[in-house]
């Protein structure tokens, strides 16, 4: 259920642009992401980060595809949505004792320190090579093209990507009790 709300607008935006082109679902994904955002604030108390960021920049670049009748900004929008997240998930090895994906999973999973700090890595070059190809394929193919890539090639990219840590992080996981305290002694020697 989690998952189809997060890509609530992106479904929307292909449907859209199937039945009534580029403009139609710049503007159907602009009411998508304020319905998601209003729905989170007003039934569940709390927007997630991710989703404030998306729909800024929903809103940002789908007002200038549509102000300025240039589907290139929305074509950059899933590019700087994913290269801000390769910074946060950077930004977030150097501030604070955790880096963003082990404070994500960490609830779910256990494994060691260092292991999270690669994950961390390997998503920042996740994010990296995602957003270049998106504007890759953006500048190199068709509009049509495109809006398959943003849809099925980013997800299926995702879904690949994911399925990999999970292979990498179940070779590591260990009894939770052993890791918590094995983290700890890692973060007392830190200090």
């Amino acid at each position: 259920m989690k998952f189809l709300y997060d890509f609530f607008p992106i479904l929307l935006f292909f449907v859209a642009y199937k039945l009534g082109g580029i403009y139609v679902a710049t503007g159907v994904a602009m009411i998508a992401a304020t319905i998601q955002i209003s729905y989170s604030w007003f039934i569940k108390k709390k927007v997630e980060n991710m989703h404030w960021i998306s729909a800024g920049l929903i809103l940002l670049f789908g007002g200038m595809t549509l102000i300025l009748h240039d589907p290139l900004f929305i074509m950059w929008k899933p590019t700087i949505l994913n290269w801000l997240f390769a910074l946060a998930f950077a930004g977030s090895a150097f501030m604070g004792s955790k880096p963003l994906v082990q404070r994500m999973m960490e609830h779910v999973l256990a494994v060691p320190n260092p292991i999270w700090r690669r994950v961390n890595w390997a998503w920042v070059m996740f994010f990296i090579i995602s957003g270049i190809a998106n504007i890759y394929v953006a500048y190199n193919f068709s509009q049509d093209a495109w809006v398959n890539f943003k849809l099925f090639g980013l997800m299926g990219m995702t879904f690949v990507f994911m399925i990999l840590q999970g292979i990498y992080l179940a070779r590591y996981a260990e009894n939770t009790e052993e890791v918590v305290a094995d983290n700890a002694n890692d973060t007392d020697q830190i200090r």
